[in-house]
């Protein structure tokens, strides 16, 4: 299963972004979405799971959780928009993945068995970072994950 994760939309939705998730089978959303039409284009490509962030304060917001557990090819993940928030121990409670975002900054880490993916901000760019989105990819053996550049 290949999944695509963004996060920090803030309510751009770039015509790369779109190209690139094409074919994906899952779309994670990591929070700060921005404006209420950027998950119903997402669903247009494949099914969207997606968190509120610290900038979605708008009533549409609303339907979307502060975090989410989510099992998907056997892979349990667990989403919330900023990692400094995450108050337990995602080894004891058999957690494969994290994904957060916040951060603009893409990060790819494991600690034990949990790996922790922020993909990074596909929305606006913010200072010099650059504006990404990443690949999980789900099955057979550990989650793995590839990063992608979306103005490289």
């Amino acid at each position: 299963m290949r999944v695509g994760v963004i996060s920090d939309t803030h309510g751009l939705l770039r015509p790369e972004t779109l190209r690139a998730l094409a074919g994906v089978d899952h779309i994670l959303h990591g929070g700060d979405i921005g404006r209420e039409e950027i998950v119903p284009e997402l669903e247009r490509i494949a099914p969207v799971t997606a968190i509120r962030g610290n900038v979605d304060r708008a009533p549409w917001a609303a339907r979307f959780p502060e975090t989410v557990d989510i099992v998907l090819e056997g892979a349990r993940i667990h989403m919330r928009h900023d990692r400094k928030t995450l108050d337990f121990d995602p080894i004891a409670r058999g957690i494969d993945v994290v994904i957060s975002g916040h951060s603009h900054k893409p990060l790819i880490e494991r600690q034990g068995n949990v790996l922790y993916l922020n993909p990074g901000a596909a929305g606006p760019r913010r200072f010099k970072l650059p504006i990404t989105l990443a690949f999980l990819h789900l099955g057979e053996g550990a989650p793995r994950v590839d990063s992608l550049d979306l103005l490289d």
